[in-house]
């Protein structure tokens, strides 16, 4: 059974909005441990990204989670 710890709370900051980000660790079912984020972009709208290492995570967040922003601008527009 995998267990899930919150190890991190931290805010990304895009064009002057801050969005909560979460880091959880999880212990697979074969012992080694995986680590997650989930990014709240709004109430019903969030980012989960995962990786080997909490410092790789922090640096797929910070460089996803802006296009990702993005990406939803252009596309609000161009609807």
């Amino acid at each position: 059974m995998q267990t899930h710890r919150l190890v991190k709370t931290d805010e990304l900051h895009v064009d002057g909005q801050a969005y909560p980000v979460s880091y959880f660790e999880t212990e697979t079912v074969r012992g080694t441990l995986r680590y997650s984020s989930e990014v709240l972009l709004g109430p019903a709208d969030h980012v989960i990204l995962d990786g080997n290492s909490v410092t790789a995570l922090e640096l797929k967040v910070a460089r996803l989670v802006p296009a990702t922003i993005y990406s939803r601008l252009l596309a609000t527009r161009a609807a």
